[in-house]
């Protein structure tokens, strides 16, 4: 069944062959065909983006458009035709598909209470005893601090020190807020499973508008993860100026594995 929903789209011109994104999609979507890289099916791709991060020259992107229904058990029979590991979730193609606005997000009525703009004061870090007796505290300096919700007219953001997130890693990483949210502006989000493209337009208008000192993105080891510099990347090309900018990479283990400057 034809259904409206997002899919990876490869720019052919930018595509150089290289075959880094064919790992990374878990699905088995993609292949290298007469040199390029190729969708093999609609059926076998999620559209959620996790090739994103491995392509160097930025030749995928994900579109909405209309395409055959995501099917999952079409997958498992084309993973295990190739004898590749199939995943122990994945999505139902019910939670894939778009309504007529393309994914737009449905505004709440009355707007939501809890989405107010608000700064505040960090606390003390040695004067907050948390639950198991150790002194510590919350370094946040404003609200809200989803990516989505935060307009780029926010006062927050001006001449900031940009901390882009991935939503798991304060989970993973226990020095979050000791060693890198003080002095720092927070914007989280997922990049596997929200709307790329609206991420990297609403970045693009926090750059271009905020003249921001630093951008730090801050990413899991997992493959999905690698999304965020991507949309970052995009987001700084089309903001049409240039800020510093820098990669840390967590391990599921709440590690740090490497610092890396970026160049867009």
């Amino acid at each position: 069944m034809a259904v409206m929903r997002k899919m990876i789209s490869i720019d052919e011109e930018l595509c150089n062959g290289c075959g880094e994104c064919i790992p990374s999609c878990a699905e088995g979507a993609l292949a290298i065909v007469d040199g390029k890289a190729r969708l093999v099916k609609d059926i076998y791709c999620d559209g959620l983006g996790a090739c994103l991060g491995e392509c160097p020259t930025g030749a995928l992107k994900v579109v909405v458009r209309e395409a055959d229904d995501f099917d999952p058990d079409a997958v498992t029979e084309h993973l295990k035709s190739q004898g590749r590991e199939v995943p122990d979730h994945m999505p139902s193609p019910e939670s894939l598909r778009l309504d007529g606005r393309a994914g737009n997000v449905r505004p709440m009525g009355g707007g939501c209470p809890g989405a107010a703009l608000k700064s505040m004061t960090p606390c003390q870090q040695a004067n907050i005893p948390s639950m198991s007796g150790q002194t510590g505290g919350s370094a946040l300096s404003h609200w809200p601090v989803q990516l989505r919700l935060v307009p780029p007219t926010a006062p927050f953001l001006r001449e900031a020190d940009l901390l882009l997130t991935a939503d798991c890693v304060p989970v993973a990483f226990p020095g979050y807020h000791g060693e890198y949210l003080p002095g720092r502006v927070v914007l989280m989000g997922c990049p596997k499973f929200d709307n790329q493209q609206e991420y990297i337009e609403k970045l693009a208008a926090i750059i271009a508008e905020n003249n921001l000192k630093s951008i730090t993105v801050m990413e899991m080891e997992v493959p999905c993860c690698a999304s965020m510099t991507a949309i970052l990347g995009e987001a700084v090309r089309q903001s049409g100026t240039t800020v510093n900018a820098v990669r840390v990479v967590v391990s599921r283990e709440g590690h740090v594995l490497r610092t890396e400057s970026l160049n867009f």
